[in-house]
């Protein structure tokens, strides 16, 4: 979040207390099954760009009008999430750009690290909803670090009792790990063992 690496256990939403499952996908071990290639098939027509990220006018006015169109909250903007008001960037932070003709339809941006990168956020433009470009750019993201021979993706946390957070399995639910912060392990990601660990975080509270 901003300049700064951190974790945490629960998460508020809509007045309850939710355990937070932290995910990374194994490359390695990626397949992709019908729905995950029919959506690459679907938008191929788009050209897609990987570059170190630059805050364009383009990607700041697409995001304005992506926040404007959801009904959670985002932040202000990309430069307050990434950098929260500092002057530099610690990390190595790529975008994904995709483009229909010469419009800038959707951006996810990641940071880079030598063995894995870790997905920080994805926008579109919300004419464009029916093509899953948050799925499509998880996708893209995940074919990126493979082609540079990493070993994980990181695509962020999902939470017990609060499904909207479940599109992170999208990628390959059976190449996807879950972190178990007590032993400090990572565990093959089953519903089985969520729901396990999130019982055992409420009782240890």
């Amino acid at each position: 979040m901003q300049q700064d690496i951190f974790t945490c256990r629960f998460i508020p939403f809509e007045d309850r207390l939710c355990p937070v499952h932290w995910l990374r996908i194994t490359l390695a071990k990626v397949e992709y099954g019908k729905d995950q290639l029919r959506l690459l098939r679907v938008n191929a027509r788009f050209s897609v760009t990987i570059k170190p990220l630059v805050f364009s006018e383009d990607l700041t006015t697409l995001y304005t009008v992506y926040r404007a169109s959801i009904n959670f909250d985002a932040p202000e903007s990309v430069e307050s999430c990434l950098l929260g008001g500092g002057n530099y960037n610690a990390f190595e932070t790529y975008a994904i750009e995709v483009r229909d003709e010469n419009q800038l339809i959707a951006v996810g941006i990641f940071d880079n690290g030598s063995r894995s990168i870790a997905g920080i956020m994805n926008f579109y433009h919300p004419a464009y909803r029916k093509y899953s470009l948050g799925k499509y750019l998880m996708l893209l993201k995940t074919n990126y670090a493979r082609s540079q021979q990493k070993m994980y993706y990181y695509p962020g946390y999902l939470a017990s009792n609060y499904d909207k957070f479940n599109y992170k399995l999208f990628t390959c639910e059976a190449a996807t790990e879950v972190f178990d912060s007590n032993s400090g392990f990572w565990y093959p990601f089953t519903w089985e063992i969520v729901n396990f660990l999130s019982a055992e975080m409420m009782e240890q509270g």
